[in-house]
């Protein structure tokens, strides 16, 4: 299954390179690297990797969008799926192919490419997963349509993103000590407006978030044949609270989103 068949000869042209968001996440791929992968953060060895796991059950091939280094594409070839990986930036393709264990060989694939023009033939994937991917991508239109194309019908695509409510820019626990008695609250943003955002996340490390309200990817996912068969919000997980003492009131508000989706 991982042999080429699902490509459609179609080599990635380079012209993303161009975009500022691309480029931000060249800069930006060895803290990524660093900082969310090889079981260092316990958001994804303790909550979003057991998600993907249950969020695709049934072994099939699997397009991974976005796959960075590829430690959500390496979870799934363990629970027994063939996995092609693609992402944009070629450092972090690189890596995933040379982190890839001899246990992969034959059943993943990693390549360079946009996820609004995917090298591959129509109705090609059993499913798919797009994992923290889609609030960094433009054209949520061009993704999305994609996505329909490459998986068949009756598949499933499994869609992770920070929470499009509680996760919207400017929003953050506050620890009011103005008012009296003090306060402490989860302030949201501006949740209905689209805005992108550049956001030093480290020092010297800049980030581009595509903010969008939910509605705007449930419509455009429906429109585009896909239907909801679950959503979850899970609080955050332990580990992640124990690192943040500051975040522990706010348990009850989740950082992530995940949609089940099935393809009609």
């Amino acid at each position: 299954m991982t042999d080429g068949t699902a490509f459609d000869g179609t080599a990635f042209d380079g012209t993303a390179s161009a975009d500022p968001n691309t480029t931000l996440w060249q800069r930006s791929a060895e803290w990524w690297q660093r900082e969310f992968t090889d079981g260092v953060d316990p958001e994804y060895t303790e909550q979003i990797l057991p998600l993907v796991v249950s969020g695709v059950p049934e072994p099939g091939l699997v397009l991974d969008v976005g796959t960075g280094e590829g430690q959500v594409a390496r979870t799934l070839v363990a629970s027994g799926h063939h996995v092609i990986g693609i992402d944009p930036i070629d450092s972090q393709v690189r890596l995933a192919q040379n982190r890839a264990t001899d246990a992969d060989t034959g059943k993943s694939q990693y390549a360079q490419a946009s996820a609004a023009a995917l090298p591959f033939v129509s109705e090609s994937f059993d499913h798919a997963v797009a994992c923290l991917v889609f609030e960094h991508i433009d054209d949520v239109d061009g993704a999305i349509s994609e996505l329909a194309r490459v998986v068949r019908p009756g598949g499933t695509f499994l869609f992770l993103l920070n929470h499009p409510l509680l996760q919207t820019p400017g929003s953050g626990w506050i620890d009011d000590q103005i008012i009296e008695p003090p306060e402490q609250y989860w302030r949201v943003g501006p949740y209905l407006t689209e805005t992108a955002t550049i956001e030093e996340v480290q020092k010297d490390v800049h980030i581009r978030f595509v903010h969008r309200p939910l509605s705007r990817y449930v419509n455009t996912l429906y429109r585009h044949g896909f239907t909801l068969a679950e959503m979850i919000e899970p609080s955050p997980p332990a580990a992640f609270l124990a690192q943040a003492p500051q975040y522990e009131d706010a348990s009850t508000i989740p950082r992530l989103l995940v949609l089940r989706l099935l393809r009609q």
